[in-house]
């Protein structure tokens, strides 16, 4: 009962059987559940051809709920088939369906938009990782030009070729010699950025990054990974977020690291910071419910990238082309 409990976090949608006319407490509790986790239901009345759906429970569920049951029995497939497939698609998040772009409404077909890729330590042999793809692929369903290369490589493209990106996209962890190569009047993010856009509590996340500032000694700052990769030695969230962090702030922190969609191993209570990866192995709702407690008793969230950027002094231009804030002075190390 536990795993199949704590499975309402991963889902998009729930369907609820009943049969017999039998709704009793531990339905209504699970509805309860469901809604306090925004997870859409449908209610469904199954083998309705032996049990018809009684008008008393009708109005009991529509009391307690608000929805409407819906009929079914396997024996008339042609009757309940399409009446339960238009309450599923009907009540299916959109997010769920298709999701967001990444990069459609920062740029215009034709535009060329450069992607930085480091091929590090952590860099998997012979393939990109899954957010380069899946920016790739973006940029190529709006018609544009992707052109992918490394970061010690950008001064003599640009110099040689004389082309002007549309916009910028590197991998968070060379976020500070990236931009300091990138003429500022061409837009830079992070990979990290755009995922936490289309999947994550993007506004979220810009109001607690400005809380790194604020860390303590003995202060407790717990990641989150939603894949379970292999860790190199010099893991970004196991090894350099922590340390850029610890220089940033001067502050002796305790860090926990959490791969995948395990629980976390202290109360939420106990953190001072939760940051979270791009989310690219999990969908926009499981990364919305892992925040959720974070974000119920008020602990700064922030994202990979967004931290990054903020620990290197660019976060206002990483964040930029989202927002249209410009740079704030102060921001620069």
């Amino acid at each position: 009962i536990k795993k199949s409990l704590a499975a309402l976090k991963l889902i998009d949608l729930a369907i609820l059987v009943l049969a017999e006319n039998i709704f009793g407490e531990e339905e209504a509790g699970l509805l309860e559940e469901l809604a306090r986790l925004d997870v859409p239901v449908v209610i469904v009345h199954n083998k309705s051809d032996l049990s018809p759906v009684t008008s008393e429970l009708r109005e009991k569920v529509r009391t307690i709920t608000g929805k409407e049951i819906t009929e079914y029995s396997a024996l008339q497939p042609g009757k309940h088939n399409p009446v339960l497939l238009a309450n599923i698609k009907d009540s299916m998040p959109p997010m769920a369906i298709r999701s967001h772009g990444l990069v459609g409404d920062l740029v215009s077909p034709g535009d060329i938009v450069l992607l930085v890729t480091p091929i590090d330590i952590e860099a998997p042999e012979g393939r990109m990782i899954l957010p380069q793809v899946q920016v790739i692929r973006d940029t190529l369903d709006n018609d544009c030009t992707a052109i992918i290369l490394k970061e010690n490589e950008i001064e003599s493209f640009l110099g040689k070729t004389g082309i002007t990106p549309r916009l910028v996209i590197t991998d968070s962890q060379v976020f500070g010699k990236v931009s300091a190569v990138i003429p500022r009047d061409i837009p830079l993010t992070g990979f990290s950025i755009v995922l936490a856009r289309q999947k994550g509590d993007f506004e979220e996340y810009l109001r607690g990054t400005p809380k790194i500032s604020e860390l303590k000694d003995s202060d407790r700052v717990l990641l989150l990974e939603s894949c379970t990769h292999n860790v190199a030695c010099d893991d970004i969230g196991r090894v350099k977020i922590p340390r850029w962090l610890t220089e940033f702030t001067g502050k002796k922190l305790e860090f926990d690291i959490v791969a995948g969609l395990d629980t976390f191993p202290r109360p939420v209570e106990d953190y001072a910071l939760v940051i979270q990866c791009g989310g690219c192995m999990v969908t926009h709702r499981q990364l919305l419910n892992r925040l959720r407690d974070p974000k119920k008793h008020n602990i700064a969230i922030t994202n990979y990238g967004m931290a990054i950027a903020y620990l290197h002094g660019i976060f206002d231009r990483a964040i930029e082309p989202f927002t249209g804030r410009k740079e704030k002075t102060g921001d620069l190390l």
